[in-house]
């Protein structure tokens, strides 16, 4: 349960302060750290203990100490020295102890929380395991999901936990080799800007990884923790939305995803009939690069004639001209405001279609 590096680095420590070198194992043997090279050899004097039904013996001059897990044998301390070096065994079988129990505490809290975000929970059983883990019931919290362009990373997520270490309250896991996640504690007096500072936190945690692009997402704040889950689905939802919408955006909070939120949900067929009775079997998404980046340029700047030509540096004349033959194509003048709109929609639309197409089902 406990990584190796951990156990490493716990006898290292004690080693540092006491000089006397240690080993951890397993009760088959198996060295799991050592501050010395040739700990394999006691792998006999180990499995003999472990078979025991002594807690702590003297072997040659060394002493060999158990530490259980619910009363089965997990480790073996062994403290190379004279048998003087008793106490320092129980320092590190006793600090292992406790490592245990930590670690064996948020790998329960993990599993729920894992469980809660993808609402395989009872409400009742919320509110019993919540108790029993000593989890706020009432509490405001927020999901965020961080998805790199590569499958996840073991030290992604340890990556992501340094961010929110200390933070007690706050839950770092995954739920697939995608995307990790992060249920944090809103305070009473933060906001959305709060929410977003956060996402950058993460976001900075990435920068000057040439191989790794990070998008983070993030619902909307809850209250209690039975309603965790549906922010979840919100950053699931708001991830999978700036995919669509926001390619160049590297951070996508669910309350600001605007129409692609409903576009998002529309069923294929749908979508496919509304295509079709606008533009009568074309697609708006046919048209040559020089046109799709005059329409473009035009939404972006609020269908502003002047604007539009002067930024792509031709005669007003010609916008115009433009704007007329797409008319003659379409039946739709982007002139008009409600013309503007279903076509800005369609074009969504058919980008939505676009990319449900490349999904693997």
């Amino acid at each position: 349960m406990i990584s190796n590096q951990i156990l490493q680095n716990t006898i290292d420590g004690l080693k540092n302060i006491s000089k006397t070198d240690l080993c951890v194992t397993d009760p088959e043997g198996k060295v799991m750290a050592s501050t010395f090279l040739d700990a394999e050899k006691y792998g006999d004097t180990v499995k003999s203990f472990a078979a025991s039904e002594a807690d702590s013996q003297v072997v040659n001059g060394c002493q060999f100490m158990k530490v259980f897990d619910e009363r089965q044998v997990e480790y073996i301390i062994i403290a190379v020295g004279d048998t003087d070096d008793a106490m320092l065994g129980r320092i590190a079988a006793f600090q292992i102890q406790n490592l245990l129990v930590a670690y064996k505490e948020r790998f329960d809290k993990d599993n729920f929380i894992k469980n809660l975000l993808l609402d395989n929970l009872l409400l009742v059983d919320i509110y019993n395991r919540a108790k029993k883990l000593h989890i706020e019931i009432e509490q405001r919290r927020v999901v965020y999901i961080v998805e790199t362009n590569h499958d996840r990373e073991d030290n992604e997520l340890e990556r992501i936990r340094s961010l929110f270490t200390g933070k007690q309250k706050d839950f770092v896991t995954a739920v697939d080799e995608k995307n990790v996640i992060v249920v944090k504690e809103v305070a009473d007096n933060e906001a959305q800007a709060d929410l977003v500072k956060t996402a950058e936190s993460i976001m900075n945690l990435f920068k000057g990884d040439a191989k790794t692009h990070a998008h983070v997402s993030f619902g909307t704040i809850v209250n209690e923790l039975k309603d965790v889950s549906r922010s979840y689905k919100e950053a699931r939802m708001a991830l999978d939305v700036g995919k669509i919408f926001f390619e160049e955006q590297d951070i996508i909070p669910y309350s600001e995803l605007g129409i692609g939120r409903l576009i998002y949900q529309l069923p294929i067929p749908l979508c496919k009939m509304f295509i079709s009775e606008i533009f009568d079997g074309k697609s708006p998404d046919e048209f040559d690069e020089e046109m799709l980046t005059t329409i473009n340029k035009f939404f972006e700047n609020s269908l502003n004639v002047s604007e539009t030509s002067r930024q792509l540096y031709i005669h007003r004349n010609t916008l115009v001209y433009r704007l007329d033959k797409l008319q003659k194509s379409t039946g739709l003048d982007l002139r008009v405001f409600e013309d503007a709109i279903t076509f800005k929609i369609a074009l969504m639309v058919v980008k939505y279609m676009k990319y449900m197409e490349t999904l693997d089902y």
